[in-house]
């Protein structure tokens, strides 16, 4: 089992920066791949960055440029840092982690969100 507690988020203005954390329960190292989602109003969740335990990210286009995925291992945290937030970057951000487990099967993990508002 992998537990992941997610912190950061708040009301922020437009044009400001948040940074998000994600504090894994075990080290980072061992997960494949730690993925922030969100999950604006209404809608349904969105991928918004990827970080690979090689180091590879990966973001969507929404966010390209504003948004930097990182970690820092012996913290074993990952962060989202969002710059010039926009209204519609408001919404609950999941921190999500894809750890491959032993027989060859998936381990799908979630923290329990952060609220993100961004006022216009």
């Amino acid at each position: 089992q992998v537990q992941l507690v997610e912190s950061g988020g708040g009301l922020v203005q437009a044009g400001g920066s948040l940074r998000l954390s994600c504090a894994a329960s075990t080290s980072i190292l061992s997960i494949n791949a730690i993925n922030w989602y969100r999950q604006p109003p209404g809608k349904q969740r969105e991928l918004v960055a990827t970080l690979t335990s090689g180091g590879n990210t990966n973001y969507a286009d929404s966010v390209k440029g504003r948004f930097t995925i990182s970690r820092v291992n012996a913290e074993n945290t990952v962060y989202l840092q969002m710059n010039s937030l926009k209204p519609e970057d408001t919404a609950v951000y999941y921190c999500n982690a894809d750890r491959l487990e032993g027989r060859g099967t998936w381990g799908h993990y979630w923290g329990q969100g952060t609220q993100v508002t961004v006022s216009s």
